[in-house]
């Protein structure tokens, strides 16, 4: 008596399971809403006791970086592996539909009943490579034995990317805190590949001591500011497909968010590529961006957004001195710093003011280490974190004073996958395409953390990650 047939990795050649492949078949044929699952040898198994084939492989995937793609979702998984035999997934019978395929050599990765509880995959999700990406399927496994009726699946159908002709990228700008040397690096790895693709590249920035404004680079560039009052007047003269925001600093950042705002982007048919912009503005809103982090199930600092001193200071009396005083959509934290009392809240607060419309008080958080998580991911949801990186100096030390390590030092590997697992959930809720980063604060007497901010954008961590780690 069982309630469900777990088919286990294993050596060899299947074909000489002959016996194993018989009682599947039994199972299949006079149980067949007993839900099946195969993991390696499992998996060619399980084809064979349907009908279909293998074959051996010229060399076999081995290893713990094999990336397989989910044909229902197209996302990609990285995977451990160790086989030199494959299923022959054209010989797959009626109802019995490929379920996944490496990504590299395209060789089947895993098959699926397209109506019975009858599944299996070639890695081994076991193996933790992501480490959790793939537990899912042990989920899906135990929910068809709880709930013995399987759903019909569909798999997508490959479809061509979109096409751009000409691309405008709001450049780095003049040399200031928040829109330095960094994005002059990351705006040029862009307009490399646009280069690359094919597409013509449209540069704006004002500063003629860049590399992404000499000669070879950007296919056409304006020396102005990356303003939005210049930004529409290029746009209306060069009739691009799309646009890149993410590459210039928090300055070509707010130029898109008012942009998008102005209905500039709809009027001429301009793309956002990468991120969207409204996701963009949650990252930027503190209060918008608290109600993210909240829905994820995880935690930011007690913190109130404020649009004046005396609500300032009521913020801080309910939440208790030393506070953190942060300004929204400001170069490299322009207008922040800690105060210990109210004549120190009001110094930065008005400073705040001055640059930026929204100011947040935040529950002091001095003394915690501070690390950051570099973060890219795909418009298909496929995401990865490039690394880690940890600051020398604690909460409280501004990062652009610090010394920067990469990867972190003193964080334990459950500490490291925890907080890779939140970067994921976040990054994912929030809808980010392309490259950010995510800082915490993690108490050093204790398991707690705390997310700090998420820019959806380039920083200077995403400079240093890939000189660090040549991605």
């Amino acid at each position: 008596s069982f309630d469900g047939l777990f088919l286990s990795n294993g050596p060899g050649d299947p074909t000489m399971c002959a016996k194993t492949v018989e009682h599947v078949k039994y199972v299949m044929k006079h149980r067949p809403d007993t839900p099946i699952f195969g993991i390696c040898l499992g998996n060619q198994i399980l084809a064979l006791a349907a009908g279909a084939s293998t074959y051996k492989m010229r060399f076999g995937n081995r290893g713990m970086n094999q990336p397989v793609v989910d044909l229902r979702t197209q996302r990609c998984y990285i995977t451990a592996q160790n086989h030199g035999f494959a299923v022959d997934q054209t010989t797959l019978p009626q109802h019995w539909v490929p379920l996944m395929v490496n990504a590299n050599d395209g060789t089947n990765e895993g098959i699926i009943h397209s109506s019975k509880p009858w599944f299996s995959v070639q890695f081994h999700p076991e193996a933790k490579g992501g480490p959790t990406d793939t537990d899912f399927l042990f989920n899906y496994f135990l929910q068809f034995i709880a709930e013995p009726t399987a759903s019909v699946v569909t798999t997508m159908p490959y479809s061509l990317p979109t096409l751009y002709r000409k691309v405008l990228v709001l450049g780095s700008g003049g040399l200031t805190i928040g829109q330095a040397g960094e994005f002059d690096y990351s705006g040029s790895q862009a307009i490399k590949a646009l280069k690359e693709a094919g597409v013509m590249s449209i540069l704006i920035n004002p500063n003629i001591a860049t590399v992404q404004t000499s000669a070879g680079m950007a296919d056409r560039v304006y020396f102005l500011p990356v303003t939005p009052e210049f930004v529409v007047k290029v746009i209306e003269r060069e009739k691009p497909d799309g646009i890149f925001a993410a590459f210039g600093g928090q300055t070509a950042l707010n130029c898109a968010v008012k942009l998008y705002q102005a209905g500039v982007f709809e009027k001429y048919n301009v793309k956002v590529l990468g991120t969207q912009i409204d996701a963009i503005m949650k990252t930027e809103d503190r209060d918008l961006f608290s109600k993210v982090v909240d829905a994820c199930g995880e935690k930011i600092a007690e913190s109130s957004c404020c649009d004046s001193v005396p609500d300032a200071v009521k913020a801080a009396e309910k939440i208790g001195y030393p506070v953190l005083v942060r300004a929204a959509y400001a170069l490299g934290g322009l207008g922040s710093g800690f105060a210990y009392n109210e004549e120190d809240l009001k110094k930065l607060v008005n400073v705040a003011l001055v640059n930026s419309p929204q100011v947040i008080i935040d529950k002091s958080l001095k003394g915690w280490k501070e690390l950051e998580y570099e973060v890219v991911r795909d418009k298909n949801d496929n995401c990865i974190t490039v690394c880690n990186m940890e600051n020398f100096d604690p909460m409280g030390v501004h990062t652009g004073e610090s010394i920067v390590i990469a990867p972190s030092q003193t964080l334990s590997n459950d500490e490291y996958y925890r907080l890779r697992q939140c970067a994921l959930k976040i990054i994912r809720h929030l809808g980010i395409v392309g490259e950010c980063n995510i800082q915490y604060a993690v108490d050093p007497h204790s398991s707690e953390f705390r997310i700090i901010e998420v820019n959806a954008r380039l920083s200077r961590s995403s400079a240093l990650a890939s000189k660090a780690t040549g991605y």
